[in-house]
């Protein structure tokens, strides 16, 4: 495992030299990336898509930030899709109606599941939430999968994780992590 000093994009190369050659090591096809406005998709699409890598970017919901609005723009969206990979944009299970009940009442269990994630760092809550956002669409196989985030913007963590739906959080199984920041 590679633990990086500190968190944030200048990981993003590196961690993608881990992950490609962790995909070529254990033999696994499809690698989902947390993308936002799309930078750090298109990144990894051009380097993984090119190598037979399927390629899953998941993005914001609509409006998480502001109703009716999405953070990646439509040309950054079209030059991923072009390059092979698919785009995502739906639901996060860590962020759906229990912040509205949070926000009302000041506590949900699905805070309690991403803080205790995010124990281990802001990007492996990233990864599992990532994966279930994917198995839930139907976009990603059964088999282990690469998942890819960062700590705001790029990409400084990677996690080995046997997918499964949100209704079985539960039985997601993160194998093993690539690399993640030493602190966050």
């Amino acid at each position: 495992m590679i633990l990086f000093d500190k968190p944030g994009y200048k990981n993003t190369e590196i961690l993608l030299d881990v992950v490609e050659k962790a995909a070529e090591e254990h033999g696994i096809a499809e690698v989902v990336v947390a993308s936002t406005y799309g930078d750090t998709g298109l990144v990894a699409a051009r380097r993984l898509c090119p190598k037979g890598v399927k390629v899953t970017v998941v993005t914001h919901n609509v409006g998480f930030k502001e109703p009716g609005t999405l953070e990646m723009e439509e040309g950054t969206r079209r030059a991923i899709e072009e390059l092979g990979a698919k785009v995502f944009t739906g639901t996060m299970p860590f962020r759906n109606i229990g912040t509205a009940i949070r926000e009302r009442q000041g506590y949900s269990q699905q805070d309690l599941i991403a803080n205790t994630l995010r124990i281990f760092g802001q990007g492996i809550k990233v990864c599992v939430e990532i994966v279930l956002m994917a198995a839930d669409a139907g976009l990603i196989s059964t088999g282990d999968v690469i998942a890819v985030a960062g700590t705001g913007r790029g990409a400084d963590t990677a996690a080995v994780i046997a997918p499964m739906p949100s209704n079985r959080l539960f039985d997601l199984k993160v194998r093993a992590v690539l690399a993640k920041p030493r602190d966050w």
